[in-house]
């Protein structure tokens, strides 16, 4: 920490370990003086080298396969499902809401029991571990209203970062096409998608995009490039895509990435990124690289962003199959902005306020984040989002659990104290 860490002069003179129970603790004391500052909330921990590697290649992980929110009646309710996963093969879809949680028909507990014998952090330990194997009773009601109880199991499976239902689309917009990509995560399984994803929207002509990382945490800056790169078919070698910026110490290990046209490359004239509290680090970055260049021709439709411009490298101690994922570098956009602790409401020349419509899928003309999306696009008018706001989740160990602007009004993503890789980058997902 004290050669690496973006913020040196925050960390204690003197920390004794001994006084802490378990390393997380301790790396929090660490960094308790920069969470203060709005500047390092919960970014720095450890974590499973293996869990982590395998996830960033495929996607593998282990779970029912759906993502959960909370509202402000303590209703749980499922954001999304994944393909090949428990889930969505038991008829469990955005939407629904879950009712009660058990083991067996005879035990199943009501949603408001669990939240009031510990919190929302009671909710997260009555799915049980994340191990293959791992069964529930869930009672779910339906989007038609229709209760029933659904025995669920936890298994492996590969978490696709594209959505093979909704992930790619072309919507119709008063006659003018529009591409719309929604993508969960950065990680390497997803390159060759988003490749295919725009050399579709680039045979199609498509000079109008929506992106959708609604819920998107982040993930590989590779990847984050990639993406930069295939919307950037009219950008040239000489225009940053976005700088990474290290501590004076460490300056050797600053480097600007310049754009880098793709085949499959498109060039959009304006693009309307959806966003959320859930949406942060390569989210963010994306969305803050192109401002400089389309300026208010690019949006903020939704809510704000999470705030997270900084990012981690990996310290490795293999023996433990530990990895100290320390900030360690910032990134700034062309025009050298940056900072954006409190989310990009306040950085975007555009933006639409939306809700998260869990009534229709992602991507569907009805759904409120699209359709604002599209009225954007259109040049139709839409109320602004709120400037963002000092407090968000400024002491949140959790992206998207406490603060800031929520998901829709009064929901906010269920997410663990201690969050496994995968919910790291896909927060609310179990």
């Amino acid at each position: 920490m004290r050669e690496w860490y973006l913020f040196p002069e925050t960390l204690p003179t003197a920390l004794n370990p001994t006084g802490f129970s378990n390393l997380d603790d301790y790396i929090d004391g660490l960094t308790a003086n920069a969470r203060a500052l709005n500047r390092d909330r919960f970014f720095t921990y450890v974590t499973s080298i293996a869990d982590e590697n395998a996830f960033n290649n495929s996607g593998a992980t282990a779970g029912f396969g759906f993502r959960l929110a909370v509202n402000s009646m303590n209703q749980l309710v499922v954001s999304e499902s994944f393909e090949d996963a428990p889930a969505l093969a038991a008829g469990i879809d955005r939407g629904a809401q879950i009712v009660g949680i058990g083991t067996t028909i005879a035990n199943v507990r009501g949603i408001q029991d669990i939240v009031n014998s510990g919190g929302n952090e009671a909710l997260v330990n009555a799915f049980g571990p994340d191990t293959p194997g791992t069964a529930r009773v869930l009672r779910v009601r339906g989007v038609d209203g229709v209760q029933r109880d659904v025995s669920v199991t936890k298994t492996d499976f590969n978490l696709s970062p594209v959505s093979s239902r909704y992930g790619v689309r072309m919507l119709d917009n008063g006659g003018q096409r529009v591409g719309y990509l929604n993508l969960r995560t950065f990680i390497r399984s997803a390159d060759p998608q988003l490749r295919t994803a725009f050399a579709q929207f680039r045979a199609e002509g498509i000079t109008n995009l929506i992106v959708d990382f609604r819920y998107n945490g982040g993930g590989l800056l590779s990847t984050a490039e990639l993406l930069g790169d295939l919307m950037g078919r009219d950008r040239t070698s000489s225009q940053a895509f976005n700088s990474f910026r290290f501590r004076p110490e460490k300056s050797a290990e600053n480097y600007t990435k310049f754009f880098a046209p793709q085949p499959e490359s498109v060039a959009p004239m304006r693009i309307a990124f959806i966003g959320t509290d859930g949406s942060a680090s390569a989210s963010e970055l994306v969305i803050n690289a192109f401002i400089p260049y389309l300026q208010n021709r690019v949006a903020l439709i939704g809510s704000n962003t999470f705030g997270k411009p900084v990012g981690q490298i990996g310290l490795d101690r293999p023996e433990c199959d530990d990895r100290l994922r320390v900030v360690a570098f910032a990134g700034v956009n062309a025009d050298n902005q940056g900072d954006y602790y409190n989310g990009l409401a306040s950085t975007v020349r555009a933006s639409c306020r939306a809700e998260d419509d869990l009534n229709f899928p992602m991507g569907d003309p009805r759904e409120q984040s699209t359709a604002r999306a599209l009225d954007f696009l259109a040049g139709r008018s839409c109320t602004p989002i709120a400037g963002a706001q000092a407090s968000v989740a400024a002491t949140s160990r959790t992206a998207g659990m406490a603060g800031g602007q929520s998901l829709a009004p009064q929901q906010e993503l269920l997410v663990p104290a201690r969050p496994t890789p995968v919910q790291r980058e896909v927060p609310g997902a179990f």
